[in-house]
């Protein structure tokens, strides 16, 4: 099996494992209120790829720890990361009116809605993290871990990074201020699930540190991969309109350093996160994949 064929097989059975995880933990969407509940699946169950959640699940892997009891903390990811899209689409941020080919949650729910379900998706994954029968783990490492997604998620993380980036539109930052706002609204989070799951397998300090340079260098890899294809991906595939960064005078890495150098930093990234966990052994093959995999995605 060759590494393509591998990765497929890889992201599929995880995903699914997520997927049927996520529908267990999440109150039914036919609970009242109602329409808050529809709200929550109907953005947490749009077709994601499950990339947060399945980075902790392999960070798992790569430690020899046992992916179960991890589950919990893999979902709580993804509904953190499901509430940032959506609060991220509202008319007062980016205001898109489609993800993953779908309206938005404020173009379907109104932004109330929309609004809520992000706050109860926020919560609902602290209320995961910290329930004791759902995360059979000793105390002291699911506190650890619930520090390390709230401070990914907060200010010097998802939050900061966004309110950066709506300081962007108003003075347009360097290079430097550029990375520093997708190492936080982007990256910190990546770096918090592989994190997680080398804390919940009971990795040395050494392992944590590694996994922690190889997430930070995937994290900046995935926002330019991202601002690549806005400019030059298939819109179909993507499920949303390509070349709005620049209809919005947007800085993004292939605006600062053109499309050829941005490619170049693209690939530099991949390469360093790679030999951050050349230390590893064959268990670490998925990380290694997914790596190359966010360099060479379509959408």
């Amino acid at each position: 099996m060759n590494h393509n064929d591998f990765l497929d097989a890889y992201l599929n059975d995880r995903r699914k494992i997520v997927e049927e995880a996520l529908e267990r933990y999440l109150p039914d969407k036919d609970s009242v209120p109602q329409e808050l509940h529809s709200a929550m699946h109907y953005s947490v169950f749009a077709g994601g790829k499950r990339i947060r959640p399945i980075l902790c699940l392999a960070a798992i892997e790569a430690c020899n720890g046992d992916m179960a009891p991890a589950m919990p903390v893999a979902c709580a990811l993804e509904l953190i990361h499901t509430y940032s899209l959506i609060h991220d689409d509202l008319p007062a941020m980016d205001n898109d009116d489609f993800r993953r080919g779908k309206p938005t949650s404020h173009k379907a729910f109104g932004e109330a809605v929309a609004i809520l379900a992000g706050d109860a998706l926020l919560t609902e994954a602290f209320v995961l993290l910290s329930r004791a029968e759902k995360v059979r783990l000793a105390a002291e490492r699911r506190l650890a871990v619930i520090q390390e997604i709230a401070h990914a998620a907060g200010i010097a993380g998802m939050v900061g990074g966004q309110a950066l980036d709506i300081r962007a539109e108003i003075i347009a930052p360097d290079f430097e201020g550029l990375t520093d706002i997708h190492r936080r609204k982007t990256g910190a989070l990546v770096v918090a699930a592989v994190r997680s799951g080398a804390i919940l397998a009971g990795a040395s300090d050494n392992r944590i540190q590694a996994l922690s340079v190889y997430g930070s260098h995937i994290g900046i890899a995935f926002q330019i991969a991202d601002d690549i294809l806005n400019v030059e991906g298939d819109s179909e595939l993507m499920g949303k309109k390509t070349g709005s960064d620049a209809a919005l005078n947007k800085v993004t890495y292939p605006s600062l350093l053109g499309l050829d150098t941005a490619k170049a930093k693209l690939k530099e990234h991949i390469e360093a996160a790679a030999a951050a966990i050349a230390a590893f052994d064959s268990r670490a093959l998925p990380l290694r994949v997914i790596a190359r995999y966010i360099m060479e995605r379509k959408s």
